[in-house]
C-alpha cells in the first residue's frame, strides 16, 4: 500500500499574508481566464467523470468537450474551474416574485382576553379591551408606495412552526402516539342516547333573520348575557351523576366534538384526562383552545400570528365575540320561554340577578360497548341555543364571519356583499374548505344535542379595517344530518376515535394524563403528568368526584 506524504508548506519569512514571492508556479493546472461575472465553482470534485455530464481533461491538462474533442478554453465561465449542474440540486425551485399584491392594510393591534368567570363565563368586554389595548400599534404590513409583493417568501409559509397549546414539561412521560391516518380508519356504530336530565331556559328563534339579505343587513348588537362554559369536573350535575354511577366516561360536547373531528384539525389543542378507579373525566383548561373559535383553520394560507386586526389571535377573539352576540341577538326574549326540567345549574352567588343567555343543557348517556358484556358508557353535556316556535324543537345557532377578503389569510373567500345573494354556493364551498374543522365540530355538537336545525349566520365587518362593528348579512337553516353528509362528517368514525382514546386511557393506572395534538404534525400524543399539573393555574379537578364502584 502506497504511503501518503504530506506536501511541503511554504512559509513567508517576513510574516506577510499569503504565499512567498518566490513560490514556483504550478505546471499541471491549465490556464483559464477569470471574470468578475463568473460564479463560484467547486474547489474539488472527486467524481469528475464523463458519465456525469461534466467535463474532463486530456492528460496534458486541456479540457475535453462533451463529444470527446478538445474544448476551446477562452471566455468567462468556461475554464476548468467552471461549475456544472448535477443531480444534487434537483429539488431546488424558484419562487416568482414579479407580481405585485394589494396595498397593505392599516389596523390597530393588541390583544384582549374574553371575559370569563370561574371556568367559563363568556362575555363581550374582551373585544373592547383588546382594541383599546392595541391602539398604539399598527398591523397589516403597511408599505410606502402602496404595494406589497405577492409571493414574497411564499415558500416559507407552509414551514411556519406553530406553538403548542400547552408547554410540554420534561417531567411528562409520553405513553402513546397516534397518527391521524390511523384515526380516519376507525368505525363504531352507536345507538341513540338516553337522556338523564335537562336544565336551563330557551327562547324562541327569531325567524325574521332567515329573511335578511345583503341589501337589508342588520347591525350586530352588543347583547350582554351570561353564557357559561364550565369544564367537566366543575359541573355539579356531572358530579351527582358520577356519584350515582350513571356512566364511566364524562365530558362535554365541546371536548367530544374535538375528538370526533380530530383528523380535520390543524391548530393545536389539548385535553386533560383524569383516570379514576373506574372512569374517566375529560376536561379543558381554562383559557385554552376550547374557549375560542378558530378562523380559516384549514385554509391553504391561514392567518398568521401577530398584533394586527387580521392576525390569528385577534381573529379568533373576534369570531368568539360574534358568535356570543349573534346567538343572543337572534332569539325573542319577549316570546314565552321554554323551561327545561331543572333550572340552570350554574347560576348562583353574584350571578343570580344578572341576565342569562338562552341556553339548555341536556345530559345524555351513550353506550359505546362493542359487546353486551362490555360496560362503556359515556355521559356528555350538550347545549342548545333556542327552540323553533312551531315545533318546539331544539336549535343550535352559530355564525361564520368575514374580515377582509384582500388580507392575508382570507383563503380566497369571495366578497359576501356581492356574492352571497347571487352565488351562495361559491361562498358556502369556500367556507367548507377554509373552515372544515370548525363546521364539522358545530355539526357534531348539534347532532349530540338532538337539535332539529342548525342556524348559520353570515356576519361581516361594517368596515374591513374596523373589527368592532359588524353587520348580519344573512342567516340560513340546515338540517344537521344533511349538512354532515355535505361536509363528509361520518359519526361512526368519530365514535370510533372516542372509543379508541377511551381504551388507550383505561389501560393505564389511575392518575392524570394530557392528550395533546401536535402543533405542526397530524399526530396526537398521550402524556402521563403529575397530579399537581394545572391545579395552581385553574384549580381544575381539585375535588374530583369519585365514580361509583360497580357491584
Amino acid at each position: 500500500m502506497a504511503s501518503f506524504v504530506l506536501p511541503h508548506i511554504h512559509d513567508s519569512p517576513d510574516g506577510a499574508w499569503g504565499p512567498p514571492q518566490n513560490l514556483p508556479s504550478p505546471s499541471s493546472i491549465p490556464y483559464a481566464p477569470y471574470s468578475k461575472s463568473d460564479k463560484l465553482g467547486r474547489f474539488a470534485d472527486w467524481n469528475n467523470t464523463t458519465s456525469t455530464g461534466m467535463t474532463s481533461t486530456y492528460p496534458d491538462g486541456a479540457p475535453r468537450g462533451p463529444g470527446g474533442g478538445r474544448k476551446e478554453v477562452f471566455g468567462s465561465g468556461t475554464g476548468a474551474f467552471a461549475y456544472f449542474h448535477v443531480e444534487d440540486e434537483s429539488s431546488f425551485s424558484v419562487v416568482d416574485n414579479n407580481t405585485r399584491g394589494q396595498a397593505g392594510q392599516r389596523g390597530r393591534g393588541g390583544a384582549g382576553g374574553a371575559r370569563g368567570r370561574g371556568g367559563g363565563r363568556g362575555g363581550n368586554t374582551g373585544m373592547r379591551q383588546g382594541n383599546q389595548a392595541g391602539q398604539s400599534g399598527r398591523g397589516g404590513g403597511q408599505q410606502r408606495g402602496g404595494g406589497q409583493r405577492r409571493g414574497w417568501r411564499d415558500f416559507d409559509k407552509n414551514a411556519r412552526a406553530r406553538e403548542a397549546s400547552v408547554v410540554i414539561s420534561p417531567a411528562w412521560n409520553m405513553l402513546e402516539e397516534v397518527e391521524f391516518h390511523r384515526l380516519s380508519k376507525l368505525r363504531l356504530q352507536v345507538d341513540d342516547p338516553e337522556d338523564v336530565g335537562s336544565y336551563g331556559r330557551l327562547y324562541a328563534y327569531d325567524k325574521n333573520y332567515d329573511r335578511i339579505t345583503t341589501k337589508t343587513e342588520k347591525p350586530l348588537q352588543l347583547v350582554d348575557r351570561l353564557k357559561y362554559n364550565v369544564t367537566t369536573s366543575d359541573d355539579p350535575v356531572i358530579s351527582n351523576l358520577a356519584q350515582q354511577g350513571a356512566a364511566t366516561v364524562y365530558t362535554t360536547d365541546a371536548i367530544l366534538s374535538v375528538l370526533m373531528t380530530a383528523p380535520r384539525s390543524a391548530y393545536p389543542w389539548d385535553i386533560v384526562i383524569t383516570r379514576t378507579a373506574n372512569g374517566l373525566f375529560l376536561d379543558k383548561r381554562d383559557g385554552g383552545a376550547f374557549d375560542s373559535i378558530t378562523v380559516n383553520e384549514n385554509a391553504a394560507d391561514p392567518p398568521a400570528p401577530g398584533e394586527g386586526i387580521n392576525s390569528l389571535g385577534r381573529l379568533s377573539l373576534e369570531a368568539t365575540f360574534i358568535n356570543t352576540n349573534f346567538a343572543s341577538q337572534t332569539v325573542l326574549e319577549s316570546a314565552p320561554a321554554l323551561d327545561m326540567q331543572n333550572p340552570n345549574p350554574f347560576i348562583g352567588g353574584e350571578d343570580e340577578n344578572e341576565p342569562v343567555a338562552s341556553c339548555a343543557y341536556k345530559y345524555r348517556v351513550y353506550d359505546l360497548g362493542i359487546t353486551e358484556e362490555e360496560d362503556v358508557r359515556l355521559c356528555v353535556r350538550t347545549e342548545a341555543d333556542a327552540y323553533a316556535p312551531q315545533t318546539k324543537g331544539l336549535v343550535t345557532i352559530r355564525a361564520l364571519n368575514e374580515f377582509d377578503t384582500r388580507a392575508p389569510g382570507a383563503g380566497g373567500a369571495p366578497d359576501w356583499r356581492t356574492k352571497l345573494d347571487s352565488q351562495r354556493g361559491a361562498v358556502v364551498a369556500t367556507e367548507m374548505k377554509n373552515n372544515s374543522c370548525k363546521l364539522a365540530k358545530w355539526v357534531v355538537q348539534s347532532i349530540l344535542a338532538g337539535s332539529e336545525a342548525l342556524k348559520l349566520g353570515y356576519v361581516s365587518r361594517a368596515n374591513p379595517r374596523d373589527n368592532t362593528r359588524h353587520v348580519v348579512l344573512s342567516a340560513v337553516s340546515v338540517r344537521p344530518t344533511d349538512f354532515a353528509a355535505q361536509l363528509g362528517v361520518a359519526l361512526p368514525n368519530g365514535w370510533g376515535i372516542v372509543r379508541s382514546v377511551i381504551d388507550m386511557c383505561m389501560k393505564h393506572p389511575e392518575g392524570k394524563y394530557v392528550l395533546v395534538k401536535d402543533p405542526n404534525k397530524p399526530v396526537i400524543r398521550l402524556y402521563n403528568v403529575p397530579m399537581s399539573t394545572f391545579t395552581a393555574e385553574d384549580d381544575m379537578v381539585e375535588d374530583l368526584p369519585d365514580v361509583a364502584e360497580e357491584e
